[in-house]
């Protein structure tokens, strides 16, 4: 380095040198007696000074150490473990409380001048177009980028759709056509038109709840978390040496809001045109759902998709309330005690628990040696399944998504498939009485007679009021959880679904009928429709669910039908012998047990018969 470029470019190492070039020069000897010495020994002497003041520092201070100096080997310390805030909760909390910009008065919502405002003809999609748009389920999230990779040769399937293996954590989906039985799509048979539509939906995608009977990510990341100072990953587990949880409890996730919206967007544009009946008889339609959040936000979401914005003049939401107490078609485990009982309504887990411990047993192997500190089991593992549907659905992607194979998103799928069969479905001895209010509510809407006796989870204050519960409308639309559309499906008696039950645990029935992602997916839905035919002297009822047309064999008086079509009054008396078979005070209050596993069995979601063994 030039002396130039040192003065010009350095001055903190310029500084550091001398200023003069003699500054250690030793002055000429003087003219006295004294011994005169040399440069030589000036700097000896001042070399010896330094090198004592170090050993001095040493011998006191043993904590210092020369760069030099051998150094034996650091014990492991926190920097080689994960980081201390791996698993820890990450939550970034908007809007702020008190923001200092907010200024109301300064932004109204609607200033005038709206320009030109007439409307058009409603759409009429499903009676008008030659075919039936489908919905693939997933804008927005990010699938993994390495299942390719990870894929097993053998069954490979180029086509895998990692978002349709999620059980009922997928986002819902148009199924294929012919999935449950009939070969007919949504759209109008031929000869019919569309008079009406039923439609029950669930509420959109949403964060993990508040418990979980096996798994949880929550419980997980808590366990990761507190005990970070002892554990570190490797290999393709070693982002979670720094991962966080992300996701919060219960509420509706970005793209969840999106679901409901896109939902009530399409229903909107395949039913708009019995919104003319409406105007015609000067009424306005009454749309329900439930007082939890997630719930009323499905609803106001498929109400600014189904009626735009502002939607306030146009419908009236009635908001019924889910807590203990409180009579709820849409909420009936409220009312209902041995819904309560774990015993009875959270059977599944021994068969959940089975099934994982086949499936899962390569990852574990596979995963086990790359978390060093943290032994790592079937139920954890199965944990990391449901993290990666949860955090795609709440923030877009998860690398957890990347960890598997195709074989165990198929085992992941099913494991959902067991744990709704036998927790809310045709294996739960509480599924079909906790299905049978909003049955009753459907046949006093076809039937257009209020409901005669409440002996069920029906709400006689709101549904013998005729501007709450109104029994002559064209167009109905219930928001509900997962569990009840099953429960109601259960019911009703589709038996189709329940063809290959009780549901084994230790291997995928071929060609199985039931699976919780084709029926119980976040925003999944079901259309009842309503048809004239000219080749029917009575008005038909179809069953669409995610837009797969379900046969209604199982339903005594229904024919076999090309497009899944039953006779109104075939289908409204086969309803309510079900109904009347179904004892509310037995199947919900009475003294029964049942035991756990495969030592007793339902395939038709009904308790125990008073006087059997098990009551």
């Amino acid at each position: 380095m030039s002396a130039s470029y040192k003065e010009a470019m350095d001055p903190e190492s310029q500084s550091l040198l001398p200023q003069q070039e003699n500054e250690y020069a030793v002055p000429a000897p003087t003219p006295s007696g004294r011994r005169a010495y040399g440069l030589r020994h000036v700097l000896l002497a001042f070399g010896a000074g330094i090198l004592s003041a170090v050993l001095v520092e040493l011998a006191l201070c043993s904590h210092y150490s020369l760069p030099f100096a051998f150094q034996p080997e650091r014990p492991t310390t926190y920097a080689d473990l994960a980081n201390p805030d791996a698993g820890s909760t990450e939550v970034h909390k908007f809007p702020p409380a008190s923001p200092t910009n907010a200024f109301p008065s300064l932004f109204p919502s609607n200033v005038g001048h709206a320009g030109p405002t007439p409307t058009g003809a409603e759409p009429a999609l499903v009676a008008t177009a030659p075919s039936y748009p489908l919905h693939t389920g997933a804008p927005h999230l990010l699938g993994p980028l390495a299942l390719s990779r990870n894929s097993s040769k053998s069954s490979s399937d180029s086509s895998f759709d990692i978002f349709k293996h999620w059980g009922n954590l997928s986002p819902w989906f148009s199924v294929e056509r012919g999935s449950f039985g009939v070969d007919s799509g949504p759209e109008a048979p031929p000869t019919c038109r569309v008079t009406g539509l039923h439609l029950l939906h669930r509420h959109g995608a949403r964060y993990p709840t508040e418990w979980a009977s096996y798994g949880g990510p929550a419980n997980f990341s808590s366990r990761l978390h507190n005990a970070a100072d002892g554990w570190n990953a490797s290999g393709e587990l070693e982002f979670m040496n720094s991962w966080t949880y992300k996701l919060g409890e219960e509420i509706l996730t970005p793209f969840g809001r999106q679901q409901l919206f896109d939902l009530g967007v399409s229903m909107r544009m395949k039913y708009g045109f019995l919104l003319q009946n409406f105007t015609e008889t000067n009424t306005l339609p009454v749309f329900r759902t439930e007082s939890q959040d997630r719930m009323l936000a499905s609803a106001m979401n498929f109400a600014i998709g189904f009626f735009g914005y502002p939607f306030d003049g146009q419908y009236q939401q009635s908001i019924t309330i889910e807590e203990n107490g409180f009579n709820n078609t849409l909420a009936p485990y409220k009312t209902c005690p041995n819904a309560g009982d774990r015993t009875k309504s959270d059977r599944a887990i021994p068969y959940v628990k089975q099934w994982a411990s086949i499936y899962l047993k390569d990852a574990l192997e596979r995963l086990r040696p790359q978390l060093h500190g943290y032994e790592l089991t079937i139920e954890d593992v199965y944990t990391l399944q449901q993290t990666c549907a949860y955090e795609t659905v709440a923030i877009g992607y998860s690398k957890f998504c990347e960890l598997f194979t195709e074989d165990e998103w198929k085992g992941f799928n099913y494991a959902l498939d067991l744990y709704f069969w036998y927790d809310s479905a045709f294996g739960s001895p509480v599924a079909r009485v906790q299905g049978v209010g909003y049955v009753q509510e459907l046949v006093a809407r076809l039937t257009h007679t209020p409901i005669a006796v409440h002996n069920t989870s029906t709400n006689a204050t709101l549904d013998d009021n005729s501007a709450t519960f109104p029994l002559d409308h064209s167009l109905y639309v219930d928001a509900t959880h997962e569990v009840v559309v099953l429960n109601v499906i259960t019911a009703l008696n589709l038996t189709s679904f329940a063809a290959d039950g009780p549901l084994p645990a230790d291997h995928i029935p071929e060609h199985r009928a039931f699976k919780a992602s084709h029926l119980a997916p976040f925003a999944t839905n079901v259309q009842f429709q309503l048809l004239s035919c000219e080749s029917h002297a009575d008005p038909q009822i179809r069953i669409i669910i995610n837009d797969g047309v379900v046969p209604l064999t199982g339903i005594r008086g229904c024919p076999e039908d090309k497009d899944g079509k039953c006779p109104v009054p075939a289908f409204v008396d086969a309803q309510r012998e079900l109904i009347g078979k179904t004892d509310w005070n037995w199947a919900c209050h009475g003294d029964w047990s049942v035991p756990p596993g495969p030592a007793w069995n339902t395939t038709t979601g009904d308790a125990p018969e008073p006087g059997s063994v098990f009551a």
